[in-house]
């Protein structure tokens, strides 16, 4: 899988990229991210991506050309008959959940719109994203932390990314599961604090059962 990031503060992606699942999915190659600079496609001296909103109001708007001429590159760039798929972080989007991540993972080519400032020209939404999509009911400075919330949620999927692939059949949303049974470990008893007795039972069809009780 290929992602490409368009935002205006590419250094918020650095520490995040290099550790944990996404920087072992990296360095697995199971994905290619590149985070670009918005800025880079602006088309005067002082390399702006926003302006005042049209029939006033208070904030600046990203403007549709500069993210327009950078989409197209970028396609352009990953061309050799992959399909790229635009997806806007928006809070008007739909809502993201598993599984919207499970669909993603089967596209080739991403290209991620980190918004910022009062908001982005709605023609963005209308002519060159495929899909907008919020995290949540609540607002964020911009779209970097969506976008980086989403890329975590993406990579974590691609095979031979998580050390044991039985992970994702046992954990929250996944095909059998709504939320994953809680998990104990040593030791077993902790200032009275006891693990439940089924769990050291040993038994494991009363364990199958009580995890799924839970």
């Amino acid at each position: 899988m290929k992602i490409d990031i368009l935002t205006i503060f590419p250094e918020m992606f650095e520490g995040v990229f290099k550790t944990s699942i996404i920087g072992r999915a990296v360095g697995t190659q199971a994905v290619e991210i590149k985070v670009h600079n918005l800025r880079d496609w602006s088309d005067d001296n002082y390399k702006s991506v926003d302006d005042h909103p049209f029939g006033g109001g208070a904030g600046m708007v990203m403007k549709v050309d500069v993210v327009d001429r950078a989409i197209q590159e970028l396609k352009e760039s990953g061309s050799n008959g992959i399909k790229t798929k635009v997806i806007l972080m928006d809070t008007k989007g739909k809502m993201y959940n598993q599984k919207t991540a499970e669909k993603l993972t089967a596209e080739e080519h991403l290209i991620f719109i980190a918004p910022h400032f009062e908001g982005i020209d709605h023609r963005v939404h209308e002519q060159l994203a495929d899909e907008t999509y919020s995290i949540g009911p609540y607002v964020l400075s911009g779209g970097e932390l969506p976008v980086m919330v989403v890329v975590d949620s993406l990579c974590r999927l691609l095979p031979g990314v998580l050390g044991n692939p039985e992970s994702l059949k046992e954990e929250s949303y996944s095909e059998d599961m709504a939320v994953e049974y809680p998990q104990y470990t040593r030791p077993a008893e902790y200032k009275g604090w006891k693990v439940p007795e089924v769990l050291l039972s040993g038994n494991h069809k009363e364990i199958e059962k009580w995890r799924k009780g839970k």
